[in-house]
C-alpha cells in the first residue's frame, strides 16, 4: 500500500484535443506517456460522468456514462487499458454524498414518486445547516411542500444512505466501474454521508449533525465489502471534511476494513487567518509542523496509511502558498523544498497535475473571471477590490488553470479559447522548457518519486521530527535498522544558522550542496544520510 505515488487529473484542464477549449479524454490519452514518465504508480481521474457542471462534475447526473464534452465511454476504456499496458493504475472519483438534481433519481423524485423521495433527504421542515458554499443547505420544492439537503450547491441534493435500497444503486456503480478494469477509487466528501436523527439545528453551522455521523463506518465496512474488499491490488482514498485523528485511523486502520487512506487539510489551513478561509497574507509555520508531525505520529502509531498531498483541484497552488519568494531562482527552490517535505514523509503521495512544473496561481484582473461557484458566491455583496485581493490567493479556480505543456498558444492546452483563463507565465513555466533542464522543478519531481518508491527506509521507515519550535526549518528523519535518512527544509527566503548533523552525506539538494556547513540557504532543501 505505501508503495504508491499517485498523479491527479483534471480532465477539464489537462489537454484538449478537439480544440473546444475544453480537455477532453482522447487528450488525456495523449499524455499519458509523460505520465508514465513521472515514475508514478497511479493516475487519480477527476469526475468525467454526465453532469450539468454546476460543480464542475462534482454534480453527477449519470454515473455510468462519460458526459459528451469529455469524449465516449469507450474513450475511458482505452485509458483504463492503455494504463495496464504501461504498469499503471487508474483511480476514479466517485462522488455519493450527493448528486446532480438532474439526476434521473432526483427528477424521478419530483414527479412524486415515494421510491426515489427516500433517495434524498427531504424535510417538511429546514434546519439551520449552511452550505458549504454560503446560504442554508435546505431548498423548498413548493409542489412537494417540502425542503431537501444540500451541504453544497443547490444543484447537488444530499443522498439518503439510510436508504438500503440507494446504498446498493452505488454498489452496482462501484462495481460496473471495477469490471470495466478501474484499480482505485477517490470518495468525495464520504465523511458526511450519515446525518444524525433527528434533524435539529445542532451548533453553529450544523456541522456536527453530520461530520463523520453515527452510522458512517458501517456504511463504509458494507461498501467495502460489496465491492472492492476482495480486491487486493486495489487502493481507495476518502475525502474527509472537518474531521479529526480519532475518526481517521477507524477511516483507514487495516483492522476496520473501511478505505485504506484517507484525505484531511488541516495543514492546508495554516495560511486561513483565525481559521477563516478568506483572508489572506497569513502563514502559520509553527501550526504546520505541529500538525503535520501530529497526523504522521498518530497514523503511523495505530499502522494507518496518511495521504500525503500539497495540492488538488479545490485548492489554489502551492507554489505561491505559504511564503513569498523574492526571485525566479527562490521560488524554484521553494518549488523543490515543498515537494521533498511532503512527500518523503511516511504515506501515499498524491501530486496534481502542475505542480511537478511548479504552476502558480492565476493573475486575475477581474472578479467576473472567475469561474468556480464557490468563489462567485464569496464575492457577492462584498468589495470589488479587496475580494479580488482574496480570491487571488484563496480560489479554487487557481487550481484548476489549463495546463502549461509549451510556449505555443494557449500553452499547448488547446487549439481553442480555453474555457479558463491560462496563467501569463505560461512561456515561461511549462514542460517542454524543462523536461530536458536537469535542475529543473520536473525533474526534481522524477527525483523524489524515485526516491520515494525505491528505497525501503522512505516507503517503510519510521518517521521523527526534530526542532519542532524552530522558527525557520522543518526537520524530520525517515529509519529503519538499515540506515536513517534526515530531511532539513527551509520554509523561508533567507540564510538560517544552523548546525547540520555529523558523519553522513549529501543524498540530495535543490542547492546542488555537496559539503556540511553551518548555514542553510534560502529555501533549501537538503537530505542527508548517515555513513
Amino acid at each position: 500500500m505505501l508503495k504508491n505515488v499517485v498523479y491527479q487529473v483534471y480532465p477539464k484542464s489537462f489537454q484538449d484535443n478537439s480544440g473546444d477549449g475544453h480537455g477532453d479524454l482522447k487528450g488525456l490519452y495523449k499524455r499519458l506517456d509523460y505520465i508514465k514518465s513521472l515514475g508514478v504508480t497511479y493516475i487519480w481521474i477527476t469526475p468525467f460522468y454526465k453532469s450539468p457542471q454546476n460543480d464542475n462534475g462534482y454534480d453527477v447526473e449519470d454515473y455510468y456514462n462519460v458526459d459528451p464534452k469529455f469524449g465516449t465511454n469507450q474513450d475511458i476504456v482505452d485509458i483504463i487499458n492503455r494504463c495496464a499496458e504501461l504498469n499503471i493504475k487508474v483511480m476514479l472519483d466517485m462522488v455519493f454524498n450527493h448528486s446532480s438534481t438532474s439526476h434521473e433519481w432526483f427528477q424521478k423524485a419530483l414527479g412524486g414518486s415515494k421510491k426515489y423521495q427516500d433517495y434524498y433527504i427531504f424535510n417538511k421542515n429546514k434546519t439551520s445547516w449552511e452550505s458549504k458554499f454560503g446560504g442554508n443547505a435546505w431548498e423548498y420544492v413548493p409542489k412537494l411542500d417540502k425542503y431537501y439537503l444540500h451541504l453544497f450547491d443547490k444543484s447537488q441534493a444530499d443522498l439518503n444512505w439510510e436508504n438500503p435500497e440507494l446504498r446498493n444503486e452505488i454498489y452496482r456503480i462501484v462495481n460496473y466501474w471495477i469490471d470495466k478494469g478501474v484499480k482505485g477509487f477517490r470518495f468525495d466528501v464520504i465523511n458526511l454521508i450519515s446525518k444524525t436523527y433527528p434533524l435539529v439545528d445542532g451548533i453553529n453551522d450544523g456541522r456536527n449533525q453530520y461530520t463523520d455521523g453515527p452510522r458512517v463506518h458501517e456504511f463504509l465496512k458494507e461498501l467495502r465489502h460489496n465491492t472492492f474488499g476482495s480486491n487486493i491490488d486495489f487502493l481507495t482514498v476518502g475525502e474527509m471534511s472537518s474531521t479529526t485523528i480519532q475518526e481517521c485511523v477507524k477511516y483507514a486502520s487495516p483492522t476496520q476494513e473501511e478505505l485504506h487512506t484517507v484525505f484531511h487539510f488541516h495543514h492546508l489551513k495554516t495560511d486561513y487567518k483565525n481559521g477563516e478561509k478568506w483572508t489572506r497574507d497569513y502563514f502559520d509555520f509553527l501550526g504546520l509542523k505541529q500538525i503535520l508531525s501530529k497526523w504522521q505520529l498518530s497514523m503511523d502509531k495505530d499502522s494507518c496509511v496518511d495521504a500525503l498531498f500539497w495540492s488538488n483541484h479545490d485548492q489554489p497552488r502551492v507554489a505561491s502558498r505559504f511564503t513569498l519568494a523574492g526571485s525566479r531562482q527562490s521560488q524554484v527552490r521553494k518549488n523543490k523544498m515543498l515537494a521533498a517535505s511532503m512527500y518523503l514523509l511516511k504515506g501515499v503521495s498524491y501530486i496534481y497535475q502542475g505542480e511537478e512544473i511548479g504552476m502558480e496561481n492565476l493573475s486575475y484582473d477581474s472578479i467576473e473571471e472567475f469561474k468556480d461557484i464557490e468563489s462567485i458566491n464569496y464575492s457577492k455583496g462584498k468589495e470589488p477590490k479587496e475580494a479580488l485581493k482574496i480570491l487571488k490567493q484563496k480560489s479554487r479556480d487557481n487550481g484548476r488553470s489549463p495546463m502549461q505543456w509549451d510556449s505555443s498558444v494557449n500553452g499547448g492546452f488547446s487549439s481553442g479559447n480555453s474555457w479558463l483563463k491560462i496563467n501569463d507565465n505560461y512561456r515561461e513555466i511549462n514542460v517542454e522548457v524543462q523536461i530536458d533542464d536537469q535542475d529543473s522543478v520536473l525533474n526534481f519531481y522524477k527525483k523524489i518519486i524515485d526516491l520515494k518508491l525505491n528505497d525501503d527506509i522512505f516507503i517503510y521507515g519510521n518517521v521523527a521530527f526534530k526542532e519542532l519550535l524552530h522558527s525557520k526549518l522543518f526537520i524530520f528523519t525517515r529509519q529503519t535498522d538499515s540506515g536513517m535518512y534526515t530531511v532539513i527544509c527551509n520554509y523561508f527566503d533567507e540564510y538560517v544558522s544552523y548546525e547540520l548533523p555529523k558523519d553522513v552525506r549529501v543524498v540530495l539538494s535543490n542547492t546542488n550542496r555537496t559539503t556540511i556547513s553551518t548555514k542553510v540557504k534560502p529555501y533549501e532543501l537538503i537530505v542527508l544520510k548517515n555513513l
